[in-house]
């Protein structure tokens, strides 16, 4: 039977790396929204009904603790113009740890949308809610952004992307 389970945008997360020049900087986004749709057995994903799954963050809820880092990013992503990060997974295959799959999909940033994929976990805590987390590696360059020079900082182009989201059974 497939069910659904709606991200909780309150208590999921998304956690954005970059290197510069001068040190690393650290960024943080609530208000992920979304769900993941699918069959599951003991907690795992049943792969004999194909899963949906999607996610959309408001860039504009991005922040590193720095304004005028954070300023600057959404200068340059044209948050008015390109006011969400969306992944559509369109392929889950299982991997041979229990709870792992590698995800294939599209990722669509800054007006670009490209091919993406990566490993994720998905638990279930309990009868009522699903743990997704991974991680991968981007280069924004992909999406049209060149990396951004502040004064003597010069960020590098590759962000590393954790995900950490909570999703619960829809009624």
């Amino acid at each position: 039977m497939t069910e659904r389970f709606a991200i909780s945008p309150t208590r999921s997360k998304i956690g954005i790396e970059a290197s510069s020049s001068v040190h690393p900087i650290h960024g943080e986004a609530d208000g992920v929204t979304g769900y993941i749709e699918g069959a599951f057995t003991g907690g795992l994903l049943d792969l004999a009904t194909t899963p949906r799954m999607r996610l959309e963050l408001p860039v504009a809820r991005l922040r590193s603790g720095n304004a005028l880092y954070d300023g600057e990013l959404r200068r340059r992503v044209d948050v008015r113009a390109h006011p969400h990060v969306v992944g559509e997974a369109t392929d889950v295959t299982a991997l041979p740890d229990p709870g792992r799959y590698l995800v294939r999909g599209r990722l669509s940033f800054h007006g670009v949308t490209r091919p993406a994929e990566g490993e994720i976990t998905v638990s279930a805590p309990d009868d009522h809610t699903l743990l997704i987390e991974g991680e991968q590696s981007f280069d924004i360059r992909d999406y049209g952004l060149q990396p951004p020079r502040l004064l003597m900082l010069r960020l590098h182009p590759t962000v590393h992307v954790r995900i950490h989201l909570i999703a619960d059974r829809e009624r």
